[in-house]
């Protein structure tokens, strides 16, 4: 029939999804997850084996959660209004040009390199090279919209424990990969009550809370009083996480423990600090309870004295600086001479103009893999002086998650890796437009958290960027290198100042960010030309020095630098500055 009416065979309208760790993941009404082959589709048609990955899942999922930023239920103006009726709502899902086959492919091209078969994806592009498929474009896609947005069955949707517990290996409704599995780490659960019966175990929490602190809760099966506090104990644990060990010990069953402990009435409690019995009380006085347990806390974990100052320009979250301006495309590829004609450069070409036009749920993605090849290739074949129209492309699209996805996903990073070192070997040699574009590209590779995780993880490629800022702050006769080195200077110390604030460490080795700061001060004291080089500066300065160990290496080559005073002396540069030269002055204080 499709030859009759098309002018060329179809096969089929194939639906796809990709199934890893016994769930099965597919575009619809967004991204939906159901056990495999549990949709209203029913039983697949064809799997086919893809491979294997070796990625972290908690990078898969994090990666996943950045797809469904662009595999959305709602698109446009419309999704920021509320809906009575779902047909009211304007949907993302388009069968021709964003759908399953999309997601399913983005998907596997991020896990293993590679995407679904290309008859797969190219066919509703088949379909539209025909009259008759251009006409009929819009009452298939309303025909099918009742199938394709379809919920997933309760008893079919995979608890949130299922869809987060399991490993690398994926299957598709044509697509299939093999299970791998990853054993979590097998240190003590955090935020949570521990129920203790054997004194082994109770000496063991006790000795991992040896430089934190620990509270016990002793109570008995007979005890009334002792029930009416255990939600607010569940409740302090949970909030505590990994700060202390909360242990519940129920005494008509430990007798041992009671024993040790000598503890003659229920409910008592006994709190401990670094080791040591810090204090002890009876009775079921909730406020009491909570009072106690968070000022343990406190003692064992005291706030850093920043958290005391007011800083409204350090102490907030800090979005990257990006550089997302599309260059007239014809004009640079026309720089690039014969490779200009690649297919991989024209196939870049139509993403980034696509996704410019018309927003990342129309830009399919090309493939990746084909693309860092030539691009690969171009860092290590071509002379330096033509080398930045290639990067440049690939700037253009690092602004799509899914690409930067994809080049975490690389191993040891490499596409990314072969560029910076390229220019950090080149040194004073480096042509402008190759290093200035190298820069900006950098600064794009903190569009996506995936990416700049593994960049500032991977010492490394760590390195090579802090060598690319330190290098380019030298320039002295390119305000615009200075300042894009600003400014990625500036989005390394605002990643790590995010994960200290969320997650109370650092990303960031110590050594990295030494090496860093006194590359900043250095170039902070000679800068007298851009003001936002400067403003760049004196941020990333103040939210390296924001938080940081009193005690730490960082903090003792400000002081031996006399960061304060280098700081203090930019007072008069900018009025506009002075507010930023404050906090920065008080943080290094």
């Amino acid at each position: 029939m499709s030859l009759s009416f098309l002018g060329t065979h179809i096969d089929a309208v194939y639906h796809t999804a990709l199934v890893f760790g016994g769930i099965e993941y597919f575009f619809g009404a967004g991204v939906q997850q159901t056990y495999p082959g549990a949709t209203h589709y029913g039983r697949p048609m064809e799997i086919i084996a893809l491979g294997k990955t070796d990625l972290p899942l908690e990078i898969i999922l994090e990666y996943l959660d950045s797809l469904k930023e662009v595999y959305t239920v709602e698109v446009g103006p419309q999704s920021r209004f509320r809906y009575r009726h779902v047909s009211d709502i304007m949907q993302s899902y388009d069968l021709f040009t964003h759908n399953c086959n999309n997601f399913t492919n983005d998907f596997a091209m991020f896990l293993l390199g590679k995407g679904i078969p290309d008859h797969i994806t190219s066919l509703p592009q088949t379909v539209l090279n025909t009259p008759f498929g251009q006409m009929l474009k819009p009452q298939l896609d309303s025909a099918m919209r009742g199938i394709t947005q379809a919920p997933v069955a309760p008893a079919s949707v995979p608890s949130q424990h299922q869809s987060s517990r399991t490993s690398n290996g994926f299957v598709t409704s044509q697509s299939n990969v093999q299970e791998n599995h990853v054993n979590g780490a097998s240190g003590i659960p955090t935020g949570q009550v521990h129920q203790v019966m054997t004194l082994k175990k109770l000496d063991t929490l006790l000795t991992w809370a040896q430089d934190s602190c620990a509270v016990i809760f002793f109570t008995s099966a007979t005890c009334p009083p002792c029930k009416l506090v255990y939600p607010a104990y569940d409740e302090l644990a949970a909030e505590a996480g990994d700060k202390a060990i909360l242990v519940k010990v129920d005494l008509s069953e430990a007798y041992e423990i009671g024993s040790k402990y000598q503890v003659r009435a229920t409910p008592t409690f006994m709190s401990f600090l670094k080791g040591e019995k810090e204090n002890e009380w009876v009775g079921a006085n909730e406020g009491q309870l909570r009072g106690n347990v968070r000022m343990l806390i406190r003692m064992a974990h005291p706030p850093h004295p920043h958290t005391n100052l007011r800083l409204h320009i350090l102490q907030r979250r800090h979005k990257s600086v990006t550089y997302s301006k599309i260059p007239p495309l014809e004009k640079l590829i026309a720089k690039m001479g014969p490779r200009g004609n690649e297919p991989s450069v024209t196939a870049l070409k139509d993403f980034i103009c696509t996704r410019e036009a018309s927003g990342a749920s129309d830009a399919p993605l090309p493939s990746l893999p084909t693309i860092t090849s030539f691009i690969v290739r171009s860092v290590e074949t071509t002379p330096p002086n033509s080398l930045f129209p290639d990067i440049d492309l690939l700037r253009c699209a690092l602004i799509d998650q899914r690409v930067s996805g994809y080049l975490a996903s690389e191993h040891s990073n490499s596409t990314i890796s072969k560029i910076i070192t390229k220019v950090n070997l080149l040194s004073g040699e480096c042509p402008y437009s190759l290093r200035i574009v190298t820069l900006q590209l950098a600064c794009n590779l903190f569009t996506a958290h995936i990416l700049a995780t593994r960049l500032l993880q991977d010492e490394e490629l760590c390195t090579k960027l802090i060598q690319l800022v330190i290098s380019s702050l030298l320039d002295t006769a390119h305000p615009p290198v200075r300042v894009a080195a600003a400014s990625l200077a500036f989005n390394i110390a605002a990643f790590n100042h995010l994960r200290r604030l969320e997650e109370k460490h650092d990303i960031l080795k110590d050594f990295a960010q030494v090496e860093l700061i006194a590359s900043l001060l250095e170039t902070l004291t000679t800068e007298n030309e851009s003001k936002d080089c400067v403003r760049g500066l004196l941020t990333a300065i103040g939210l390296l020095v924001y938080g940081a160990p009193r005690e730490g290496e960082l903090v003792e080559l400000c002081n031996a630098l006399d960061a304060k005073g280098t700081v203090k002396a930019k007072k008069s540069f900018s009025d506009d500055l002075k507010d930023l030269i404050s906090e920065v002055e008080q943080v290094l204080a």
